[in-house]
């Protein structure tokens, strides 16, 4: 069900399609139009415990997936074979982010702080150590693969140099931040906190610049548009919110019923193309609803456990969603 749509953001969704390929109109950029998924083409057994963290490589295929088994792991997801361990947590992994060159994997943990790694030797390149509590999201600049943010349950934020493996700045606030995102610029951190408010930030001065209150209980989830004038948010009280960036404003309200999220740290996203929503529920279904008409285009039912991540591929699909058990599930 969608509250709100209004019209001036609806635009902000229009899509132009040639030959499978959507068209951005405003920033004349291109991605792969997605499909709606509706079979679980594989489901993989990734981890012992829970997979709480699932992410694509940028313009690929393979998924990387973090777990309570302390170990992050990379698929082929047109077979389902393992193929690469990184190791090097002594902790759960509750987030991940990859570098858009696809070089550098970075894993949160619960052991209160991250591991970088080379994608390509499998070596762990630098333990970033600073934050006294664990870890909980991480994201690395769109514009700079060497500009890391984190947060943890210390109340911090931290900007990282991932060339040093220096933090160049702390940010504090009164209330734990479980989710965070560059812009699209590089130049803001938009972050998700327990207190259900979502926050934009000025990286260079740490500066905060805005704040609005998205969610009556904690935000779990943030995810941004492709043309980064939206951003999607989830929270524990159910709900899954759409922010027009320019005005913070909510532009569309999506929820059903019976569907729960079941974390602190559940993951939902947007497709490439901005088309869909797609978040998971703690009864194990996953449902994709559409930005144009808000209404639910596709329930999924394969987990057995709570769906705590869904991330969908830069090519359209497939869309990926792993549980509470340790499984993921390839959709098509």
């Amino acid at each position: 069900m969608m509250n709100k749509m209004k019209a001036s953001s609806i635009e902000q969704l229009a899509r132009r399609q040639v030959d499978g390929v959507v068209r951005l109109r405003e920033e004349d950029e291109y991605c792969m139009e997605s499909t709606v998924p509706s079979i679980c083409k594989r489901q993989i057994s990734a981890h012992d415990g829970g997979c709480d963290v699932i992410v694509f490589e940028h313009n690929s295929t393979k998924l990387i997936s973090g777990g309570q088994d302390r170990v992050v792991n990379m698929w082929d997801t047109t077979t389902g074979a393992l193929v690469r361990t990184f190791h090097g947590c002594v902790g759960s992994v509750i987030d991940l982010s990859i570098t858009h060159d696809n070089r550098t994997i970075i894993a949160a943990s619960v052991s209160n702080n991250l591991v970088a790694w080379d994608v390509n030797s499998g070596r762990a390149r630098h333990t970033l150590t600073g934050h006294v509590e664990k870890v909980c999201a991480v994201d690395v600049s769109k514009v700079s693969s060497h500009h890391v943010v984190s947060s943890a349950y210390d109340r911090t934020i931290k900007v990282w140099d991932l060339h040093t493996g220096y933090c160049m700045k702390t940010l504090l606030f009164h209330s734990n931040c479980n989710a965070l995102s560059f812009s699209t610029d590089g130049q803001a951190i938009f972050s998700g906190h327990v207190d259900g408010c979502l926050r934009l930030w000025d990286i260079q001065t740490g500066k905060l610049l805005s704040e609005v209150a998205a969610h009556s209980l904690a935000v779990t989830s943030l995810s941004l548009s492709h043309n980064g004038n939206l951003i999607l948010t989830s929270g524990r009280d159910n709900m899954h919110n759409l922010f027009d960036m320019r005005s913070l404003e909510i532009c569309g309200t999506f929820r059903a019923n019976g569907s729960r999220v079941a974390s602190n740290w559940s993951r939902s996203c947007l497709s490439s193309d901005d088309n869909y929503i797609a978040a998971g529920s703690a009864d194990g279904s996953v449902l994709i609803w559409s930005t144009s008409n808000g209404s639910v285009v596709s329930t999924l039912k394969k987990h057995k456990g709570s769906v705590v991540c869904c991330t969908w591929s830069g090519f359209g699909k497939p869309l990926a969603t792993s549980d509470k058990n340790g499984s993921i599930c390839i959709w098509a």
